[in-house]
């Protein structure tokens, strides 16, 4: 048996959470939505697929249009293991919303995760949405090379 590397950085598995909003319940809010996030979540991040065990979307009731994980497929996530679901419906809980939870394989600590609240969905978390500036036209060019990959 070979001697343990006393000075390895452990890989473990964190969770990454991010959330964000749609204004109307139509397939391309929810994938653009998603796409949105999900981008952010990947770059702040830096989240590469291989590393990715699998990814949790959800949406409240009123988001149904499309399935969110369509947009991790898009990003060429091929091989991680997603699936979709419905929030549980608290009467007065915040609407139209899309929540991702992905299951890292990573060296970072729980400290050092950025997660992701955007939208209305930064009223769920104040303290996690104070993110840097985003500059929404190269996240949308970043997204569509991302798309156009799959492509070539």
């Amino acid at each position: 048996m070979a001697p343990k590397n006393r000075n390895a950085v452990p890989i473990v598995c964190r969770g990454v959470r991010g959330a964000t909003t749609i204004e109307h319940n139509t397939p391309e809010e929810i994938l653009k939505g998603t796409l949105e996030l999900l981008a952010l979540m990947i770059r702040f991040n830096n989240i590469e697929p291989d590393d990715v065990a699998s990814a949790i979307f959800t949406t409240t009731r009123d988001v149904n249009a499309a399935f969110p994980a369509l947009a991790a497929r898009q990003l060429q996530w091929t091989d991680v293991a997603l699936i979709c679901g419905h929030e549980l419906d608290v009467p007065g809980s915040l609407r139209k919303c899309i929540r991702i939870l992905i299951h890292w394989n990573t060296v970072k600590t729980s400290s050092e995760i950025r997660h992701v609240y955007i939208k209305g969905a930064a009223q769920l978390r104040p303290e996690r949405a104070d993110l840097p500036p985003v500059d929404w036209e190269e996240l949308e060019a970043w997204i569509q090379e991302q798309i156009d990959s799959d492509v070539r």
